[in-house]
Parts: C-alpha cells; sequence; structure tokens
C-alpha cells in the first residue's frame, strides 16, 4: 500500500475529515488532500505526529513515504 492510501485508510478509520486532520497537524486541508493523492509527503514533524496519532509503527508508514519519495527521484 502506497502512503497515500495508507493516510486516507487511517483518516477514514477515525471517521475524520481531510480539514479535521489538517487542524490537528497544523496544516491546511489542501495539503492533506496532496498527500492523499500522492503528489506531495508529510515533513518529519508530520510523520512523527502521524505515527502518533494513528498509533501505528514507524516502518509501517515511514519506509511507505520514503519508498514514495525515491520513486519520484527517479522519475523527475
Amino acid at each position: 500500500m502506497n502512503l497515500d492510501n495508507k493516510l486516507r485508510e487511517l483518516r477514514d478509520s477515525k471517521k475524520m475529515t481531510q480539514k479535521e486532520l489538517g487542524d490537528l497537524v497544523k496544516v491546511n486541508q489542501r495539503t492533506v488532500s496532496k498527500w492523499e493523492r500522492g503528489s506531495a509527503t508529510p515533513g518529519p514533524a508530520q510523520m512523527q505526529f502521524l505515527q502518533d496519532f494513528f498509533d501505528v509503527d514507524k516502518e509501517e508508514i515511514f519506509f511507505e513515504a520514503f519508498n514514495y519519495k525515491n520513486k519520484l527521484k527517479i522519475t523527475i
């Protein structure tokens, strides 16, 4: 599962809107939308918050983001 799909799945599991999650992470709804579409990834502090908030392993969410960023570098 890609990071974008994982974030959406986690957010949906808490029955939250993108805006509600963005407010907690201190970003706007558009940023959360970009994360979920795969056109951007959360920064380190945001990733840590998401890991803690959703109670997921660092590896479960971080390595998917790392692999996604590496794919972006290769295709650019």
